[in-house]
């Protein structure tokens, strides 16, 4: 049976978009990417604080599994709260849709570089602190993905 999967961190734009982009195969599996690989994936970057509770399809991976990401503000537990309960309301099984949380694995280059990126329109220096960052954090969230598609399988 496909899921819905749902990738989330603070601002929806850089671990739970890299996630989910990794989840579709959009990453490298044998390496780190590089800095261009990161800056090319859709919405990396590139999300602001009125997009922040818009769930966003990223794509459909090779399970039929729909894979989507969004910003929570750092209130995981009421996104959360609010997904469940609509599931329930809705009459929306638990076995289909899962959360997952992206925020643990992010480091400190990634919180400063992301609050300077996108809440201050710094540019430049945010940009490549946040991908630098990205980079360094990428084993933490990859293997966080590969722990929720092995979850899929069973």
């Amino acid at each position: 049976m496909a899921l819905k999967i749902i990738y989330h961190c603070f601002g929806g734009t850089h671990s739970s978009v890299t996630a989910a982009a990794f989840h579709l195969g959009m990453l490298p599996s044998d390496r780190k990417p590089r800095a261009e690989e990161l800056l090319a994936i859709p919405f990396f970057d590139a999300r602001d604080s009125k997009d922040h509770g818009n769930i966003t399809l990223m794509g459909v991976d090779e399970q039929g599994n729909e894979i989507y990401f969004v910003g929570q503000r750092g209130s995981p537990h009421v996104l959360e709260n609010i997904i469940h309960g609509l599931a329930r309301h809705f009459d929306i099984p638990p076995n289909q849709y899962k959360l997952v949380n992206v925020m643990y694995k992010v480091n400190f280059s990634m919180r400063l570089g992301g609050f300077m990126s996108r809440r201050f329109k710094w540019i430049y220096p945010g940009r490549p602190l946040v991908t630098w960052g990205t980079i360094n954090a990428f084993r933490k969230i990859t293997n966080l993905v590969l722990r929720v598609k092995a979850g899929e399988k069973r």
